[in-house]
């Protein structure tokens, strides 16, 4: 059966070499540049799309392509001389522009592709943070602190860091138990995490005014699920009266969640491609856990 396949896949080859003509030979020894340079194009827009696609700025992004597109098409069709001439005296100045507007979203797609699996030091870095979030959090939930985070990905949180303490803190479980403590300034504000570092703290993010189902849900959930509908960010939430822990990504709120769950989808989440061992992992935790207790039990009175 091997033999026969083999056979039919050379027949075929013979047959499509065969039919092409000598000139079609030529054409694409001639032309193979050509297309190698269309696909590095097609896989460069590509990727410019999936960096944009679910940004604020994809739509000013598309406004522009359309706009760019009918006023060419107009020119060319018409043969608007004067409307072309601005068009091309106007383009070099954009690519400027379009500098300016997307700065955030560049700025964050250079981070991104720091951090991926090209440098391997960032991906074990971000695995050392989310085993120190994921304590923290912890922590604060069995003293029943209520804390709200967002971590920042592809949207940039600048608007609501600029409602609260604009930081450039590392993080630790000490730091987050201080900022949420009941009679601290910023404890009523979320936190915002960018880069594995403390961003801000003390923001205010926007309540989702959508019907919930459960009436139960307070403002910092509520919060959450507004700061998660209008951006991309992973919102966290520790509730003040059960102590229950919450993620919220694109308003969905996945609530009562346990320390090894909630480390697994914070993993699921930012190490989609780092593959764990669950059993060595959950104890790790634990241990971490336990020593953290120790050390920390008075750092903040129930």
């Amino acid at each position: 059966m091997a033999g026969a396949r083999v056979l039919e896949v050379l027949g075929f080859l013979f047959c499509g070499l065969w039919l092409c003509s000598g000139q079609q030979v030529e054409f694409i020894i001639e032309n193979w540049r050509a297309g190698i340079e269309i696909l590095i194009l097609w896989i460069g827009l590509y990727q410019i799309y999936r960096v944009f696609r679910k940004t604020r700025g994809a739509r000013i992004l598309l406004g522009l392509a359309l706009l760019l597109m009918v006023l060419s098409s107009m020119s060319l069709l018409l043969d608007l001389q004067v409307i072309w001439w601005l068009l091309y005296k106007v383009l070099a100045l954009m690519a400027f522009a379009l500098i300016i507007i997307f700065q955030p979203e560049l700025r964050n797609a250079l981070a991104r592709l720091g951090s991926s699996r090209l440098f391997s030091f960032s991906q074990t870095q971000r695995h050392e943070f989310l085993d120190v979030f994921a304590s923290a959090v912890g922590q604060l939930s069995k003293k029943r602190i209520g804390a709200l985070f967002a971590f920042e990905r592809a949207i940039s949180l600048k608007d609501h860091l600029d409602t609260g303490v604009e930081l450039d803190a590392a993080f630790s479980p000490e730091f987050a138990l201080t900022v949420f403590h009941p009679k601290t300034a910023l404890h009523d504000g979320g936190m915002i995490i960018a880069q594995n570092r403390v961003a801000g703290a003390g923001c205010v993010f926007p309540v989702s005014s959508r019907e919930l189902s459960d009436r139960s849900t307070g403002l910092r959930h509520r919060a959450a699920i507004g700061v998660t509908e209008e951006t991309d960010c992973v919102a966290v939430v520790v509730s003040e009266e059960t102590g229950q822990i919450s993620i919220c990504i694109d308003g969905k709120l996945d609530r009562n969640l346990t320390e090894e769950e909630f480390r697994a989808k914070m993993e699921a989440i930012f190490l989609p491609i780092e593959k764990t061992n669950e059993k060595d992992a959950k104890e790790s935790l634990a241990g971490e856990a336990d020593d953290i207790d120790r050390r920390g039990d008075d750092l903040v009175p129930d």
